[in-house]
Order: structure tokens, then C-alpha cells, then sequence
């Protein structure tokens, strides 16, 4: 079976939720993959303005991903930068923090908890070794680095995660990217990618590669891993002499800044399982059609992963694990328009990275 199963896990979990500004749906399903390494955030009201929606696609286990979907919007808040009105930097900063929280005896021990598959025997989980003090489930404030144990240089774990996170206040949106999970917005039925797709073969992604003593091989970071940009690999990060964003393999995230106006409809936030499969215009035109037939916005998700799993795995695209996240605007707090210096250039971002989508 290699690393699919013979038959696919087409159980889904799914929810919805509202508040008095945003509807949300969400869907995951295991699939053909052994095992699930997707993991999803939602939280509709982080604060009283704020809502905070996060995919995050594990590789080499799924704890990492669970990490971030317990953890990255905590930091978010914690920031005094998101204190300051400042939610681009503290998403950043947020990236920034998993890796660092991930390390030492404190970091071990968290991702050990997370992990379910112990082996008493050798006492492995999941590539970590099970330490048997959990964790109450509420964050220990930041002495994350100075906790003392027979783990204390834990350099963190060699498994990883993309992270694609949407935050909305007000009439802005946020996007935060590491990886290859994907954000889009539907204006008046148009998809504009909001969050670009970090592949080694990229320029800008290559060139920090190279020059932090990496290669490309087969369109993979050293030959290994598909990704220019995840949280966690930590193998990828071990350059003492270079900061964080100009690692190997970095988590510093793109950072798209939108003013919501009345012609957006929704967003859906996905990882790659969702596409491969479809294209970005081709999401949201399928979105479009099933809301006239479907009030529920996670039985509209629950379609486009039925809609594109592999029937069977010798057709290959379709047989990843897939979450996606479907998030419907209503009316917004104040009908103006946006920036018209602001939407366009986003606008023109978006457009360019979908033609180069189209044409490669």
C-alpha cells in the first residue's frame, strides 16, 4: 500500500458557526493517506472585533500541524504587536514563535503529548521520544526556552507544517503564508489568490536556498522536501550564523493585507489536497454554484472534497489528506469602499500570481 491505504477514509469532520459579521463552514477527510496530518483552526471571536481561521498541512507526522492549530493564534494575541493595532507583525512574529516554542524540553514534551501514536516498547512517538508530565492544556506563559530536563537542547522536531491563516477585523482581511496551503477571496465570482505557493523552484525562494547553503534536487529543498517555507523541518534550520527568515527552509510568512468591500463574497482557506485538484477559479465557481442549492456552508465543503478525492489512487491528484475552510461574509460594518490605491494593488498582485498559475 506504500503510503496509502487500499481503501479511502471518506469520514468527514466538519462544523459551522456564525456571528453577527461572518458565517463559516469547514470540512477534513483522511482520504487514501495512512494516516491524517492536517489540522484546522477557527476561532470566530479571538476578540471582540476579531475572527481567526488557520489550515495547517503536516508532512512527516501530524504533530506539528496540531501544534500550530493549538498555539499560533494564542501567540497572535499574546503580541504586543497585535496590542498596537499591528496584525500583520504579530502574525509574523506568531510564525516565528512556533519554531521557537517547539525547542528544548518544553517544545519536546508538548509535541510528545500531541502525538497519539506511543510505543511503549521504545517509547517513540511519532519520531519523539513520550515523556509521561502532559500538559494541562493552558499555556505556561513564556518560559517555554528555560524549562529544565533531560531534553533541554531539543533542537525541535524534523517534521513540519505549512501554515495558511486568515484573520478578519473589521473591514480587513489578513493572510499570513508559510508553505503551500492556499488563501483565496471570491469578488463578485472572480478568485484572486491572496496567499502565493512557496515551491522550491520559485526565484525568490531558490536564491535563499542557495545562499544558505541548500540545493534544489527533483524540485525539492535538498532533494527531500517539496516546501521553500514550513514551520518546523527543523533540519532545514540550523544556521547559526543566519537569522530565521534567511534559513534553509524559512516560516516567515507572505503577509497580504485586503480592505473587504461589498463585492466580496467569501474565502476559503485550504491545503494543497484541495489544489491539486482545482484550480483556484475553478474552487470558488463550484463554491458559487452549491450555495444556491446549500444554506450549510460545511456541506458545501464536504462537496468539494467529495468532489475531489481520486477514485482510485493510481489516478494520484486526489488522494492527499484534505481540510478546507469556507468563509461567507455578511453584511459588512461599514459599507465603503476600500483604498483604491490599496485594492488595487493587491488586486493586481492577486491577478498576476493566478496568470502565472494559468500559464505554468
Amino acid at each position: 500500500m506504500g503510503t496509502n491505504l487500499s481503501t479511502p477514509k471518506t469520514g468527514k469532520f466538519s462544523e459551522d458557526a456564525e456571528n453577527d459579521h461572518l458565517r463559516y463552514g469547514l470540512s477534513s477527510m483522511q482520504g487514501w493517506r495512512l494516516t491524517m496530518e492536517d489540522a484546522h483552526a477557527a476561532h470566530l471571536d479571538l476578540d471582540a472585533s476579531t475572527s481567526f481561521f488557520g489550515v495547517y498541512d503536516g508532512h512527516g507526522g501530524k504533530v506539528v500541524a496540531k501544534f500550530c492549530a493549538k498555539y499560533l493564534h494564542q501567540q497572535v494575541l499574546k503580541s504586543e504587536a497585535y496590542v498596537a493595532g499591528d496584525v500583520g507583525t504579530s502574525l509574523q512574529q506568531a510564525f516565528f514563535r512556533m519554531d521557537d516554542m517547539m525547542r528544548g524540553q518544553r517544545g519536546w514534551r508538548e509535541l510528545a503529548v500531541l502525538g497519539d501514536k506511543v510505543k511503549k516498547f521504545n517509547g517513540i512517538v511519532e519520531g519523539l521520544i513520550w515523556s509521561p508530565r502532559s500538559s494541562d492544556g493552558k499555556d505556561q506563559g513564556d518560559g517555554w526556552p528555560f524549562e529544565e530536563g533531560p531534553h533541554s537542547n531539543f533542537a525541535g522536531p524534523t517534521s513540519g507544517s505549512t501554515a495558511c491563516v486568515a484573520i478578519i477585523r473589521n473591514n480587513q482581511l489578513f493572510v499570513a503564508n508559510a508553505g503551500d496551503s492556499r488563501c483565496v477571496i471570491s469578488r463578485k465570482g472572480q478568485a484572486y489568490d491572496l496567499s502565493r505557493d512557496h515551491k522550491p523552484d520559485l526565484e525568490i525562494e531558490k536564491e535563499r536556498i542557495v545562499k544558505a547553503g541548500g540545493f534544489i534536487h527533483a524540485g525539492r529543498v535538498n532533494g527531500s522536501l517539496n516546501l521553500a517555507r514550513a514551520i518546523g523541518d527543523m533540519e532545514f534550520k540550523q544556521n547559526k550564523f543566519l537569522s530565521a527568515e534567511k534559513q534553509i527552509v524559512t516560516a516567515n510568512p507572505d503577509i497580504n493585507i485586503v480592505d473587504l468591500c461589498d463585492e466580496d463574497e467569501f474565502i476559503v482557506l485550504a491545503c494543497d489536497g484541495i489544489w491539486d485538484c482545482l484550480s483556484s477559479q475553478q474552487l470558488v465557481d463550484f463554491v458559487r454554484q452549491q450555495l444556491l442549492l446549500e444554506t450549510k456552508l460545511s456541506a458545501v465543503c464536504e462537496r468539494v472534497l467529495d468532489r475531489c478525492l481520486a477514485p482510485t489512487i493510481a489516478v494520484g491528484d486526489g488522494c492527499d489528506n484534505m481540510t478546507m475552510i469556507l468563509v461567507q461574509f455578511k453584511k459588512l460594518i461599514q459599507s465603503s469602499a476600500p483604498s483604491q490605491e490599496h485594492s488595487s494593488s493587491n488586486e493586481q498582485a492577486a491577478s498576476e500570481q493566478r496568470l502565472e498559475r494559468s500559464e505554468s
